[in-house]
């Protein structure tokens, strides 16, 4: 590898914790029809793919998918389903950030949706006393706001090009393996975590940890 000079990071399940059981969960106690048969980590209809790239409101999604579950409840717990999945991010992930951002050019590149931002800066918020991540990294980029989501191949394309960044100096960090293997395709040193590991452990791993 040449000299590494750029760090790119998924937020969830790399920054943020995850638990994508428990959103399912929440799900198949609403609706009889089961909520992994639509959407899992690896793999999701198109009606998510559409509100991860901001294509559709947050309304539309949840009627959306009021009607695809055949749910007759209130939108309220579909929300309330749809964020279980979300936990927290430990302060020393956040420690982590500030300390290679000093290092490196760092950047977040998150397929998420409008209601999942409003919820984890919330929560952010509540748990840590800061507002949003943009104080974390050089620049952040939500799907939903850029219109393009992980692993299209245009998503790694953009956000190289917009930050003059180079490919063979850069790495990408993602839980998701489908995810790794585009940024890889793209040159980027791409790098999967795998539970339990930590990401502040897969840094040590690669002797990134700067002093």
């Amino acid at each position: 590898m040449k000299t590494i000079k750029n760090i790119i990071f998924d937020l969830g399940g790399v920054i943020i914790n995850l638990d994508y059981a428990l959103t399912i969960y929440e799900f198949n106690r609403l609706s009889e029809i089961p909520f992994e048969s639509i959407y899992t980590q690896a793999k999701q209809n198109e009606l998510f793919n559409e509100f991860e790239t901001g294509k559709i409101s947050e309304l539309v999604f949840f009627e959306e998918l009021q009607k695809t579950l055949r749910y007759k409840g209130s939108l309220k717990n579909l929300i309330h389903a749809w964020n279980a999945m979300l936990l927290d991010v430990p302060q020393k992930r956040l420690d982590f950030l500030i300390d290679i951002k000093l290092h490196y050019k760092t950047f977040l590149l998150s397929n998420t949706n409008e209601t999942h931002i409003e919820a984890f800066e919330k929560e952010l918020y509540l748990r840590n006393g800061v507002k949003n991540f943009s104080d974390y990294f050089d620049n952040t980029y939500y799907s939903c706001r850029i219109n393009m989501r992980k692993p299209d191949r245009e998503i790694f394309e953009f956000v190289l090009a917009e930050n003059k960044l180079v490919a063979e100096e850069t790495i990408f960090i993602d839980d998701s393996i489908q995810h790794v293997k585009a940024a890889g395709d793209c040159g980027i040193n791409a790098y999967l975590l795998s539970k339990p590991n930590d990401v502040i452990h897969l840094f040590n791993e690669l002797n990134l940890l700067q002093t």
